[in-house]
């Protein structure tokens, strides 16, 4: 099979598209850094140490940006924004400490899991306090509604995770089952984050829900262009080993629809390997052709192009605007990206 290659509205080369998105959002991001710098310290200091070895090891801080673009693109001009942005990196990355933990980790973002340093129970309780951190300082804006959508959020991703790891080393897991582990593990944060946006920058319940789209539509396809890059990837770009996915027992979209268009004997030999105590090296290249071949990328790939159009789509309520075109720029990453 040819190689896939992205539609033509797509450009080619992420690295233009991300010093065009970077141009408009460097101070944005600025400030983000310096709200969470504020915002880690804790009188215990195993806490800060923990907090600051993963919210400083490279981060796209993707979704407290999507908040403040959201409120942005519906009229919020002051400062207050940043302080309840940071509120959903503090969210994510108390979700990547306990998934660490409960994969077993030794990677993340090219450095040790901070579970294989400071061991499961501390990481486990330092994800704690981010969460409780982040409600503490959602409840300083006294808005019951966005409490009501993190709150949601929340549930849903522990949800997500209780659901993933029912569906762990189970070859049987169709494409619906794991788009509902992908929307409430990932996209419902990424959602949250634009529908709070749009929440704090006085949006109609139109702008409000279009938002909320933008957000979902946009995490389905970051999830998905993600699993893509665990057969594709490189270490190096990843920050941890590719076939990590499959190491863990997670079977997501590239391998289910190999699974679905296999013959017998490639399901069978799919099956050994999946569910082997040990996954070797040469093992993971043997399932990464028979992914490759089967068209399993490509299929992923191609899901992930229309949940972008959806969520550039959902954009459509809003007039022309500078922060409007950042938002489509960014969907359009999420197709190229490579870490």
């Amino acid at each position: 099979m040819d190689s896939f290659v992205l539609p033509s509205f797509i450009s080619p080369n992420s690295e233009d598209i991300k010093r065009r998105i970077y141009a408009r959002i460097r101070s944005d991001l600025h400030r983000i850094e310096a709200e969470i710098d504020r915002n880690i310290n804790s009188s215990i200091p195993l806490i800060s140490v923990v907090a600051r070895h993963i919210m400083g090891s490279g981060g796209k801080r993707l979704r407290p940006l999507l908040m403040i673009l959201s409120s942005r693109l519906c009229g919020y001009t002051g400062d207050r924004d940043v302080s309840l942005s940071v509120v959903f990196e503090f969210i994510h990355a108390a979700s990547l400490l306990h998934d660490d933990v409960v994969d077993h980790a030794e990677f993340r973002r090219n450095q040790p899991a901070a579970n294989t340093i400071w061991g499961n129970p501390g990481v486990v309780l330092v994800g704690d306090f981010l969460y409780s951190k982040s409600f503490l300082m959602t409840v300083g804006y006294n808005n019951i509604r966005i409490l009501e959508v993190l709150s949601s959020a929340t549930t849903k991703m522990a949800e997500g995770e209780v659901l993933q790891m029912v569906h762990s080393d189970n070859l049987e897991v169709d494409e619906e089952e794991y788009l509902e582990v992908i929307t409430r593990k990932t996209a419902v944060l990424i959602s949250a984050a634009c529908q709070v946006g749009a929440i704090f920058g006085g949006a109609s319940p139109e702008e409000e829900e279009a938002l909320r789209a933008y957000g979902h539509h946009l995490g389905i396809a970051f999830q998905l262009v993600d699993d893509t890059l665990d057969y594709t990837g490189d270490v190096k770009e990843l920050g941890k080993p590719v076939g990590n996915d499959i190491r863990e027992g997670k079977a997501t979209l590239p391998l289910i629809y190999t699974i679905k268009k296999a013959k017998p004997s490639v399901k069978k030999r799919l099956g050994e390997i999946f569910c082997a105590e040990e996954i070797l090296p040469e093992n993971f290249l043997e399932v990464r052709e028979m992914v490759m071949r089967s068209g399993g990328i490509e299929y992923t790939l191609h899901s992930a192009i229309e949940h972008v159009q959806k969520a550039k789509e959902s954009l459509d309520i809003f007039p022309a605007h500078p922060t409007k075109e950042t938002l489509v720029e960014i969907a359009d990453y999420v197709l190229c990206r490579r870490v």
